[in-house]
């Protein structure tokens, strides 16, 4: 408002001036003749004026308002084009990797040494990022080697500073998050993790600061290093055992800077411990029941005059009992079968694989050319390869000490298990008996036979002839593996880890915090309309998180909603989604709660973002939440950084800040743009005064866009 204010004077005071300036002149004039000469003149003028005036009046009129256009033309292109400018150096300023300016007229010299300079300072910066880069280099290495080491960890390891802050988590840890999160059918559940969250959430806050103490006293009677585990229930009802560590502070502070967690789910292992001891108790009591009566029936047997009929009744008896505890015995064992399958840890691993490798093992120890049928691609077991393959290089050994000149692999489906044969033919070989109770060396230590081999797979073995083929084979029946197998693009490892968290600052108000120093949640919506109060949907939320100037690659959310109403053909055309894309994804009642979780304690970001949040204000009645955190608005600030530029759409932005804009027109790539878009803006606020979350929503406040209400 104050800009259009300005233009306004500046086309007004020269036609003002224009108007008054001849008017002072003639009455100057005029008050220095004598009156006889005025006389004169007023009755030359008077006819003049009489006929012409209004004429006379118009043509200063219309020469004032033609003067105040030009002088308003004037000031855009010379004025308007040297703000422009800069606000282009600012950009160029703060940013060594901004577009460099461009100008037309009599700014495009001033431009082009800017362009100058700017190319200087790259060169300068660029020489000494390569200095930074090669003093920096050890340490670099250092952190990529732990970011490698944590990434492919088995355990899932969090660290957390000492209020309780994510700062490092492994890939590991984001998978066992999702499955523990109670909605992880949405958004992967990623609300549960992520830098800068508490563990809090997850986990007791007062088993964590029990822990610190127990470790604490450890220490204090002398231990170098101490942990302490517990196990505890999550929201989704896992039980999560927890092994902590602490993390020493720098400079021997007292306490410790933070702590190291090592999480398992051991839900289903405490369902298996339960299910085996609910087995052995209900065999001891019914056991112990059948001994009874079978104990009777003997006694029974015992005295000489019992008739026939008697004692054929008392031994059905014994033959009862002893079946029934024949039958539970095997239940047993075939539960523990499978309790052994379940506990031991089988990798899964394509059948064409398990083949290849086999081949080349057997090949290796016995000398013996391998035969093996090509297996179907599609075809994954779930198997210990190692035991596996040396168990059938054994049995290869063996079948070649009885003059075996060839053996073969073979690999069929069956049902939802598979056969994985070794073949050799009937007339050159035969195994000596016991060959399942064989012992066979893994890696030169420990020792297993083919029928243990066989249980870790909760499977069978057996010899077996086909006579029409003339072959004999040994059978090894072994499960498939679940789930989806197929092999997409490896993705950019995410970086999950922020040490600065170490140093985070607790308490204070939030409006006092510096921009790059908050926890942003940048977020977009895709309606089925422009009208929220009308009864438009949200068809799809996505969203990013900054936190302490960083973009977090790994961390996001993307989920396609039932809006529960058509999605009109105008909306389809404008972000491409279709009834068919949003057909049996969850409805809103079911998402926002999981962005909710995953918006937590941050400042929420948008672009032109009062549209986005009036969607959200419209669902609070329904849903219960309220988003009631501080907003920040691209577009907002955007008017502020750069006050005099002619567009302020995403892209015109975008394009000026150099920001890369992918996935135009879906919530995700919105997100995503608005972020970067931010983290640009933020030093050409500083550059206006602008550095803290406060002074940043005072200064959106003033914006023209400010006023827009949906």
């Amino acid at each position: 408002m104050r800009q259009d204010w300005r233009r306004i004077l500046l086309a007004l005071v020269p036609g003002l001036i224009l108007i008054l300036w001849p008017a002072i002149a003639v009455a100057v004039i005029w008050k220095a003749l004598s009156p006889d000469l005025r006389a004169g003149l007023r009755v030359l003028l008077d006819p003049v004026l009489a006929s012409h005036g209004a004429l006379i009046f118009a043509a200063w009129l219309v020469l004032a308002v033609l003067t105040g256009w030009l002088a308003l033309n004037l000031h855009a292109r010379s004025f308007g084009a040297m703000r422009r400018l800069t606000d282009g150096t600012r950009l160029l300023v703060s940013d060594s990797a901004a577009p460099l300016l461009s100008a037309q007229g009599a700014a495009a010299p001033l431009a082009q040494a800017i362009n100058e300079l700017a190319e200087c300072s790259r060169a300068l910066q660029t020489q000494m990022q390569l200095r930074i880069d090669e003093a920096s280099r050890e340490v670099a290495q250092e952190r990529d080697q732990l970011s490698a080491l944590m990434a492919e960890l088995l355990q899932s390891v969090v660290v957390c500073n000492r209020e309780g802050r994510i700062l490092l988590y492994n890939g590991r840890a984001r998978g066992l998050f999702r499955q523990l999160s109670p909605r992880a059918n949405i958004a992967d559940g990623s609300e549960l993790i992520g830098l800068g969250r508490t563990i809090y959430g997850v986990i007791d806050p007062a088993l964590i600061e029990h822990a610190l103490a127990t470790v604490a006293r450890h220490m204090a009677h002398g231990a170098a290093s101490a942990s302490a585990r517990f196990v505890t229930t999550t929201p989704a009802g896992n039980l999560l055992q927890v092994v902590l560590a602490p993390v020493r502070a720098s400079g021997g502070g007292e306490g410790p800077a933070g702590y190291v967690l090592l999480l398992e789910d051991i839900t289903e292992e405490q369902a298996i411990q339960s299910r085996r001891d609910r087995r052995l108790l209900n065999l001891s009591e019914a056991s112990r029941a059948a001994l009874a009566s079978i104990q009777a029936a003997l006694e029974m047997l015992d005295y000489p005059d019992l008739d026939a009929e008697e004692r054929a009744g008392f031994q059905a008896v014994l033959h009862s009992e002893v079946a029934g505890m024949t039958t539970r015995l095997d239940d047993l064992t075939a539960d523990a079968s499978q309790d052994i399958l379940t506990r031991w840890p089988l990798q899964d691993m394509l059948g064409a694989d398990l083949l290849g490798a086999a081949a080349q093992r057997i090949e290796a120890a016995t000398g013996t050319a391998i035969a093996s049928a090509k297996a179907d691609d599609e075809l994954w077991l779930r198997v210990d390869s190692f035991a596996l393959i040396e168990t059938l290089a054994a049995l290869a050994g063996q079948v070649g000490q009885t003059g075996a000149r060839r053996v073969e692999l073979r690999l069929m489906q069956a049902g939802n298990w598979a056969h994985l044969d070794l073949c050799w033919p009937s007339a050159e070989a035969t195994l000596a008996s016991g060959w399942q109770h064989e012992p066979i060396t893994l890696g030169g230590a420990s020792s297993i036979t083919a029928r243990e081999i066989a249980e870790r797979h909760g499977g069978e073995v057996w010899l077996e002839h086909d006579r029409v083929a003339e072959l004999s084979f040994v059978r090894f029946l072994v499960p498939l593996a679940t789930g989806n197998h197929d092999q997409p693009a490896l993705p950019e490892r995410p970086e999950y880890y922020n040490f600065d968290l170490f140093a985070v600052r607790e308490g204070g108000r939030l409006d006092d915090q510096p921009l790059d120093e908050l926890t942003l949640t940048a977020f977009d919506t895709e309606t089925t309309g422009l009208d929220p109060a009308g009864g438009d949907e949200i068809i799809q939320l996505g969203a990013v998180r900054i936190l302490k100037g960083r973009l977090l690659k790994g961390e996001d959310f993307d989920q396609m909603i039932d809006p529960g109403r058509p999605i009109p053909d105008a909306s389809i055309a404008f972000h491409g989604i279709t009834p068919d894309m949003v057909r049996g994804q969850p409805c809103i009642a079911d998402v926002l709660p999981a962005f909710h979780a995953f918006a937590a304690d941050t400042v929420l970001l948008g672009h032109n973002v009062a549209f986005d949040i009036r969607f959200l204000q419209l669902k609070q009645e329904t849903t219960g939440l309220t988003f009631d955190q501080p907003v920040l608005d691209t577009l907002l600030l955007a008017t502020v950084a750069q006050s005099n530029q002619e567009s302020y759409a995403m892209e015109a932005i975008a394009a000026r800040l150099g920001v890369e804009v992918s996935g135009r027109h879906s919530a995700a790539g919105d997100a995503l743009t608005t972020a970067r878009i931010f983290l640009k803006l933020i030093p050409l606020l500083r550059h206006r005064g602008i550095v803290t979350l406060a002074e940043a929503r005072a200064a959106a406040e003033n914006s023209y866009y400010a006023r827009l209400n949906y």
